[in-house]
């Protein structure tokens, strides 16, 4: 089965689609954390219609639920095709201008909204590989939303492929398309009965043969420092000031192990990622990352620890260490069901792609899939430089992936 004749979609799609900001926040407690999310899923929604898919529908929470009907008599398990439409808070993403560079050189391309941004192949050396291609990109100015609207444009034109060609064989298979994955509550409000499927595929990953069955176990710590609050008049030997005792804390932590500016590969690691306080009550709080789920209770002891040690210089503080679960590894799950990834990488193998298990130092939607009964790998969508102003996509790598979820869809059927 080759898409050689197919025109494609994808491509098109994307360009329009990251034109819509969707930048999720990590400061709302709504969900979806913002209402301009549903605004390119009511689009979705009506382009699923427009495709043929009669039952596509955007619920409260934000989420987006469509069937792509089976064209088998066989009992086939029913996969879910999944991709997030909110863009990371890191980078602004109003205004978005996509460019596509056509048969891409090889060359720097400076971007010309903003000529000091520059996407290099030393800063991508993936770009050597993508030579020939045509590369979209934003201006200069903002990120270009890939991350992760390349998948979300993948499934759209995967939909309207299988629809159009229903002499291919396959299960039904569920489109879910999710806000707030990028702060961590991506699959928060998913309704499991509803979308009814047994296996899954996110189109959330970068370059293309990547296979990622493996992520961190995260969560979430925050340390807070008790102080005692005085007049600053008459402190003497009465003021603890816990912002004092924050950053003594903050100065303990290791600058050459423990964390993401010096670790790689299968390290975790401890990151502060934000710190507010005043005289009384200061805190600091963390991201605890680890592929060894058992690690993470070690680092947090070490917190502990080192929090501990914070205060004994300051009589009178005190400290406290709250953990919060965030995901854990979805090799756990998919190591239960090895079939999920053997079929992903028959389809790689028939679709010509090498492919490359990998671990992802972070995680998807697919790794809270996974333990909510969805076992869920990654797979790749070309999206790079992601969550920056040097974000980029290769469309044909966009295709490349359209015709791996065939071909995934026709395996499932064919081993049924």
């Amino acid at each position: 089965m080759s898409l050689k004749d197919y025109k494609h979609t994808a491509a098109d799609r994307f360009m329009r689609y990251v034109q819509v900001d969707t930048q999720s926040d990590p400061a709302s407690p709504s969900q979806p954390s913002t209402e301009k999310q549903k605004d390119l899923s009511r689009i979705l929604v009506e382009e699923l219609k427009q495709i043929g898919i009669s039952d596509a529908e955007l619920d409260e929470h934000g989420y987006v639920y469509a069937t792509i009907p089976a064209t088998t008599q066989k009992q086939v398990p029913v996969l879910c095709y999944c991709s997030h439409v909110d863009t990371a808070p890191d980078c602004s993403g109003t205004g978005v201008k996509p460019i596509l560079h056509m048969n891409y050189d090889g060359k720097d391309i400076v971007l010309p909204d903003d000529p000091t941004v520059v996407i290099t192949t030393k800063e991508h050396p993936y770009l050597k590989e993508r030579i020939g291609d045509d590369i979209i990109t934003a201006s200069g100015t903002t990120l270009l939303g890939a991350d992760d609207k390349a998948g979300v444009a993948i499934i759209m034109d995967l939909a309207a492929y299988l629809i159009q060609h229903p002499e291919i064989p396959h299960g039904k298979i569920r489109i879910l398309f999710t806000p707030d994955e990028e702060i961590g509550r991506g699959v928060a409000k998913v309704d499991m009965k509803k979308l009814g499927a047994q296996f899954g595929y996110t189109l959330d990953g970068g370059e293309r043969g990547h296979l990622e069955g493996e992520t961190f176990s995260a969560d979430a710590a925050t340390v807070v420092f008790n102080g005692v609050s005085a007049h600053p008049g008459y402190a003497k030997d009465k003021m603890v000031n816990a912002i004092k005792v924050a950053s003594a804390f903050i100065d303990l932590l290791p600058r050459n192990e423990w964390c993401p500016e010096v670790t790689e590969g299968m390290q975790g690691f401890v990151h502060p990622v934000h710190m507010e306080g005043v005289l009384e009550k200061a805190s600091v709080q963390f991201i605890v990352r680890d592929f060894d789920t058992a690690q993470l209770a070690h680092h947090e002891e070490r917190l502990r620890e080192l929090a501990n040690k914070a205060i004994t210089a300051f009589p009178g503080a005190t400290a406290e260490v709250i953990i919060k679960e965030q995901y854990r590894n979805m090799k756990e799950m998919l190591d239960q069901h090895p079939q999920v990834m053997d079929n992903a990488e028959e389809a790689y193998k028939r679709a010509g792609i090498t492919t490359e298990r990998m671990s992802i130092r972070g995680g998807t939607d697919g790794s809270r899939l996974s333990f909510m009964g969805l076992p869920c790998p990654n797979l790749f969508t070309g999206e790079m430089g992601i969550h920056s102003k040097q974000e980029y996509v290769s469309v044909q790598d966009m295709e490349k992936a359209v015709e791996v979820l065939v071909h995934i869809a026709q395996v499932w059927e064919e081993k049924s």
